[in-house]
């Protein structure tokens, strides 16, 4: 067998596992690519193939170190506890949040301690993880056995006769994903105790594979906590009870639910803007990519108007410096993320002015001919407060003549505290992914391949000029609807099927395709015209031509 590793040909007689071909003593490398096809160092070459080691650094291995750090936690629990239930979610600061229940008493230092003394064992001795398939029968009967219920509800949805299973010095569980060869890989992680649980850290491939500096989010974390108890209220927190409410016949209320949700978080933001009205002059609302800023700024100026209140909306986008002014990224290309490849003194110029009762022309930013014009003068009144949605909108740099206090600083993302089941929490990021995918071939002419391989770049952009002014806001709005992914799951997998296996951006469509796969399906034809996911999959009434 002729093998290509790392760009260096090499020849074997006989197959043999990648983890065999080179001294990894380091735990540098903690996956490859094969082919083009994302595989664990355990894996057995069958044939002559192409093969790129991966470390930290790249997003595709973090997933599969935090996999294997919750799977050993959740043996440390085990082990310990042997009735417990560990549930892990996705938690503020780029982390995991760990609750346990089932110890008969609420969580403790000492428990705590306990859990945090297994994991350091089970990581010393180095334990070799294996992979094994059991029929859906045979796996369904393994949790039973354990009163892994989570699991065995969605073994119902697997579409495949076979399941993968991870066994570790007799603890078995399944991650659903990849898992690193033994224990001893896992070198570096934090866990803090965080009441009413633990948090625990992981390297990030947009830190180079370090592990990033928590910072305890208030607001946010208040928004996830709030998230939390929205599903087990909907009974939507797993997709197996997604997927009952569809069987059940009960998908149009499942919608309305989850839209009502909305309306209540909408009229609480109306209520509190109104209470404060004659003091707040700007409305910032701002997000990561595909939250539904657009839609939502548009709801924000309704629910206003219900109250009397009549705001002026402006686009930031407008606000732009001419291409060759914008900053450059490490690539050179320029950076329209940047904060300063916006007009800062204009916009700061326009907001004053307008406030103070001037009239101002405002710009329009022609983003085909890279050029702005100015519309006619126009004139605000004293109470009419200005409405502004732009990625960069909680940024302290924005409109620095407006006091703080005159500003009401809103911040917008899908916040889904929901999950395949205890072990597996789902992304908040592949849900915003999906939605981009969807709106960016419906609506801009960009192909599936183009808006994933992309998509590292945005997420960049996030982490520098979103994230970290995200406790600046004043409201967060929750912009996820529990039921979209079985919506969307309609729009996406075709294209995400088209990706072909040679494309660089096969391993994330395909981890995408077996996420999206365990959805029961959901018509888009009851979804209200209004409603924020129209935005990604059109139809929506703010984006029509009849205005009669």
């Amino acid at each position: 067998m002729k093998i290509k590793l790392n760009g260096e040909i090499k020849e074997i007689s006989e197959p043999c596992r990648i983890c065999e071909l080179f001294d990894n003593k380091d735990h540098k490398y903690m996956a490859a690519r094969v082919n083009n096809r994302l595989r664990e160092l355990n894996y057995i070459l069958p044939s002559d193939c192409d093969i790129e080691l991966l470390d930290l650094t790249n997003s595709s291995v973090t997933r599969i170190y935090q996999a294997t750090l919750r799977y050993v936690t959740a043996m440390a629990v085990k082990n310990i506890y042997p009735k417990a239930r560990i549930h892990f979610n996705y938690s503020v600061s780029r982390s995991i949040f760990a609750t346990v229940s089932g110890l008969g008493h609420a969580f403790l230092d000492k428990n705590f301690k306990e859990i945090k003394e297994e994991i350091e064992r089970i990581i010393k001795e180095d334990y070799p993880i294996s992979r094994h398939s059991l029929s859906i029968p045979e796996a369904e009967e393994y949790y039973k056995s354990i009163g892994a219920m989570d699991k065995v509800k969605i073994l119902k949805y697997r579409k495949e006769k076979t399941v993968h299973v991870y066994e570790c010095n007799g603890y078995k569980n399944y991650m659903f994903g990849y898992m690193l060869p033994s224990t001893g890989y896992l070198t570096q992680y934090r866990l803090k105790l965080y009441a009413p649980g633990f948090i625990m850290q992981y390297p990030r491939s947009e830190c180079k594979g370090q592990i990033p500096e928590f910072k305890d989010e208030q607001v946010f974390r208040s928004a996830l906590k709030e998230a939390n108890i929205w599903a087990n209220t909907a009974k939507s927190e797993s997709i197996a009870q997604m997927n009952e409410i569809v069987e059940s016949g009960k998908a149009l209320e499942f919608i309305n639910v989850c839209e009502a949700r909305h309306n209540r978080q909408l009229s609480q933001l109306g209520h509190k803007i109104q209470e404060n009205i004659d003091q707040i002059r700007l409305i910032c609302v701002a997000g990561p990519s595909s939250s539904g800023k657009t839609t939502f700024t548009n709801r924000v100026r309704i629910e206003l108007k219900s109250r009397g209140i009549e705001p002026l909306m402006i686009s930031m986008d407008n606000f732009y410096n001419p291409i060759e002014m914008a900053p450059k990224d490490e690539y050179g290309n320029p950076d329209l993320e940047h904060i300063e490849a916006l007009d800062l003194e204009l916009f700061d110029d326009v907001i004053f002015r307008l406030i103070q009762g001037e009239e101002v022309a405002l710009p329009t930013y022609d983003f085909k001919t890279r050029t702005r014009i100015f519309s006619e003068p126009i004139k605000i009144g004293h109470h009419q407060p200005i409405l502004i949605e732009g990625i960069h909108g909680l940024n302290d740099r924005i409109a620095p003549s407006i006091p703080d206090d005159q500003k009401f600083k809103i911040y917008i993302a899908p916040l889904g505290q929901y999950k395949i089941d205890d072990h597996n929490p789902i992304s908040i990021s592949d849900i915003r992914l999906i939605r981009r995918m969807v709106r960016d071939h419906q609506f801009r002419g960009t192909g599936c391949e183009k808006t994933l391989a992309t998509w590292a770049s945005v997420r960049n952009g996030e982490f520098k000029w979103i994230y970290p002014y995200q406790n600046n806001a004043d409201f967060v709005f929750n912009s996820e609807l529990s039921y979209e992914l079985c919506v969307l799951k309609t729009y996406a997998v075709p294209l995400l099927e088209e990706v072909p296996s040679d494309s660089p951006n096969f391993i994330t469509a395909n981890r995408l395709l077996k996420f999206l796969k365990y959805f029961e399906v959901i018509t888009d034809k009851w979804i209200p015209c209004n409603s924020l996911i129209r935005e990604f999959i059109g139809n929506s009434i703010f984006y029509t031509e009849d205005t009669k």
